[in-house]
């Protein structure tokens, strides 16, 4: 939110009047839209400027340094952002901040507090700087879809504008004292730091590579095979890099939750070195909320009542009295307070070294942080992106929007007795999508979305009115998803490029959807990027890299990093079984009955647990049903499991159990489990792990074949073989470790598979029914 050097801090208008000032109650049940961030907004913005003459000076940049004292100290604040507008009325200076609404206008009384104290803050550095007796506000609203606009004046004397200024100061000056301190200690440690164990192999280069792309403002791709440490690899750079004022805050983001407690850990072992560091972990409002189901408005929750009033007390109080921040210190501090512990674990972040959080949280445009990435400017931040293959897909969904027509018609059915008006604009959007509809047989790609868009937004500015006069109904949450989905469908509509595809298909229950798909998520990832100085994308299955590099918004000057294996290779045992295929057009009973085979003469050859892949969870039936009995100790992944039965499961596999695991490839096993030793000392992966022909996936092949030929290895290909190393990666975890990976399918074989092995594949043994046992015997008998 502020950048701190020394006791000197920088701070925008918006994040220093939304921080102080905020206040009353949490509540969904209110206004919802920002779209000021829409273009829509952005455009009328620009038009009620243009329409203003020529006394009128638009996008007026200002800045201004206070000296604040506090406990006897002096630090100096510095505000700034950009006044809508600066004009000239009868020899008198008024501040012009314009604010686009979907509200009807005739429901605004007043100036709304949080936009009034924004034009005082600009009024107040204007008046000072040039020595102004008076100064006069006006606060524009404007109505997005009538274009009306509803106007606020207010005059203020210079020595009234300079008091309430100072006032605002001297209560962020609190914070900022807090920070300068705690960053004097924090820094010290992080100066003091040493690497926390014995390098490994290639481990010290690595660290090196890390810390020099932070220092050059650069992006680095790294494969790390298992085994390399890559969590303290890249932990430990990023810290020191922040020691020396290099950077100022770093993100760790993850897929998984598995991920985020190994982060964690990694900081519990750096803070008994010795690091001070204030570091919180960010989990969803389900896991934290106290009601059984989150309804975050004060009819419903006591805690939202009131919320802003009490919970930068509650934020300082948790700062300014605890080293580290766990989630049971948030809630403990929430309750002390009565804030909601998501709301509060949030504001958290702000003062913050480090977070540590999911994707969505910084590449989301519908949940991203937006108190550091809303505007333009380049901070100081890190991005450390663990299990970096998983972005790609993520961001595609992240990136793209989906509408039901179906949905149009259940939400009017919901509302019409309540308001003809939006079930009329309901109505509308149902016509244009049924006009579509009778276009498309199966699938259909538009060039794009017609009027459709039109349409959506003038229900969009229905909704508004809608949601603040009915604040409780039954099926709202049914009528508020849809509006979300609306608002998500025209932010990628705003955002979309030649990078997206428009298309229409039917769901299984045949209902009629449209899409605004990302194609290729590259440019949108950039974007996000370009807010922090560095990131550092790693996992053990980055291949190939420029893949990733491409997919994933890196630049041509980027760098990448192979980090060599610390396994010895006559430890692990690799095979290809060249006698099986898993193609659709050969999977018989025949075929079915060798994978059995192989599967029987692995977990034979040497009693203890073993894993075995399959490309779908249909596979992995069919084989269960015809090995029962005859392979002791199959235990299968189930769908949909909870998290104890995960737990459950992984606690099944102890040394020496016996357990065959069934699991899908790509799935809650694949990857992100740890059985180490002889927890595990085998893998068998049957097939490639390419994604079922369908419909998306065509439209991804026939896209990336027109862009650069290569649609067959990045709707499919790539994929499937992250999978396949994945799964292998489950076996050999510690330099102790030993075991096998069969691969089954004679296209491993293939030019286009082998190229993507990674380096510690090879050599690998080819087998067959008839020899693998003695391959398998070669390996365990072997001298140690």
């Amino acid at each position: 939110m502020a950048q701190e050097q020394g006791k000197k801090v920088k701070i925008s208008v918006r994040n220093l009047v939304e921080f102080i000032l905020r206040h009353g109650d949490l509540d969904n049940t209110q206004g919802y839209s920002d779209p000021d961030a829409m273009q829509e907004g952005t455009r009328l913005h620009k038009k009620i400027q243009k329409s203003m003459g020529i006394n009128y000076a638009a996008e007026v940049a200002m800045s201004m340094m206070t000296p604040v004292e506090y406990d006897g100290e002096i630090f100096e604040i510095t505000v700034e952002g950009r006044a809508d507008g600066v004009m000239m009325v009868d020899s008198e200076i008024i501040i012009d901040e314009i604010k686009c609404v979907y509200l009807e206008l005739s429901r605004i009384k007043e100036m709304q507090p949080l936009h009034r104290a924004q034009a005082m803050c600009y009024a107040a550095q204007y008046a000072i700087k040039h020595e102004m007796e008076q100064i006069g506000i006006q606060l524009t609203y404007c109505n997005i879809e009538t274009e009306n606009i509803k106007r606020f004046e207010e005059e203020f004397t210079r020595q009234e504008l300079t008091d309430w200024y100072q006032a605002l100061l001297t209560e962020y000056a609190k914070w900022v004292s807090w920070q300068y301190h705690w960053g004097m200690l924090r820094n010290e440690t992080m100066k003091q730091l040493t690497f926390p164990f014995e390098y490994r192999p290639g481990q010290k280069e690595l660290a090196a590579g890390v810390y020099r792309t932070i220092l050059r403002e650069k992006n680095v791709f790294i494969e790390a095979p298992t085994g390399v440490g890559k969590t303290i690899s890249t932990l430990f750079p990023a810290i020191k890099a922040f020691g020396e004022g290099i950077i100022h805050k770093i993100f760790y983001l993850t897929a998984k939750t598995i991920t985020r407690t190994v982060a964690e850990e990694t900081f519990r072992i750096l803070t008994a070195q010795g690091l001070r560091m204030k570091l919180v972990t960010l989990t969803s409002k389900e896991k934290s909320c106290i009601l059984e189901k989150p309804d975050c408005n004060p009819g419903h929750c006591e805690r939202a009542r009131g919320h802003f009033d009490r919970v930068n007390d509650a934020v300082y109080d948790l700062l300014t009295h605890e080293e580290g921040i766990t989630r049971e210190l948030i809630l403990s501090y929430a309750e002390k307070h009565q804030v909601c512990p998501f709301e509060m674990c949030l504001d958290v972040t702000t003062w913050a070294d480090g977070v540590i959080c999911d994707y969505n949280y910084v590449f989301d445009p519908n949940v991203y942080l937006r108190r550091f990435f809303s505007g333009d400017k380049k901070q100081d931040y890190a991005f450390l992106i663990d299990e970096a293959h998983n972005l790609v897909e993520r961001a595609r969904e992240m990136y793209s929007a989906m509408l039901c027509k179906e949905d149009f018609l259940e939400v009017k059915r919901l509302v019409k007795d309540k308001s003809p008006r939006i079930a009329k604009r309901l109505d509308a959007c149902n016509s244009a999508l049924l006009q579509m509809k009778r276009e498309c047989d199966e699938i259909e790609v538009w060039e794009n979305a017609g009027e459709f868009p039109l349409h959506v937004m003038r229900l969009i500015a229905e909704y508004e009115e809608f949601l603040q006069e009915h604040r409780s109904f039954d099926g709202r949450e049914t009528v508020l998803n849809l509006y979300f989905e609306l608002r998500h469908f025209m932010y990628i509509h705003d955002v979309m490029d030649e990078n997206y595809l428009v298309y229409s298909d039917y769901a299984e229950n045949g209902n009629f959807r449209l899409f605004l798909k990302c194609m290729d998520p590259s440019h949108n990832l950039a974007e996000v990027l370009k807010k922090g100085r560095s990131a550092v994308f790693f996992s053990a299955t980055l291949l190939p890299v420029r893949y990733y590099k491409e997919q994933l918004g890196g630049r041509e000057d980027d760098y990448a990093i192979y980090a060599p294996t610390p396994f010895r290779q006559e430890k692990r045992l690799l095979m290809i079984g060249t006698d099986v295929s898993t193609k659709y057009s050969r999977r018989t009973d025949a075929e079915y009955e060798k994978i059995i085979a192989y599967i029987e003469a692995v977990t034979k050859a040497k009693h203890g647990n073993y894993m075995v892949f399959f490309p779908s969870y249909q596979m992995m039936l069919k084989i269960y049903e015809l090995s029962e009995g005859r392979i002791d100790g199959i235990l299968m992944q189930k769908n949909s499991m909870t998290e104890a039965e995960r737990e459950e499961y992984l606690d099944a596999f102890l040394p020496g159990a016996g357990v065959v695991g069934y699991c899908v490839m790509g799935g809650i096993f694949s990857e992100g489990i740890d059985l180490k030793q002889e927890r595990l000392i085998g893998t068998i992966i049957v097939g490639t792990g390419l994604p079922m022909v369908c419909n998306e996936r065509e439209l991804f092949r026939g896209f990336f074949d027109r862009k650069n030929g290569n649609g067959f290895n990045y709707a499919y290909l790539y994929s499937g073989m992250n999978k396949v190393q994945q799964s292998a990666g489950r076996v050999i975890r510690t330099v102790e470790d030993e075991g096998v990976i069969l691969l089954l399918d004679e296209r491993f074989l293939n030019q286009q598979y082998q190229e993507l092995f990674p380096r510690e594949w090879f050599p690998y043994e080819t087998v067959q029914l008839k020899n693998v046992q003695a391959a398998l015997e070669r390996f365990w008998n072997r001298e140690k």
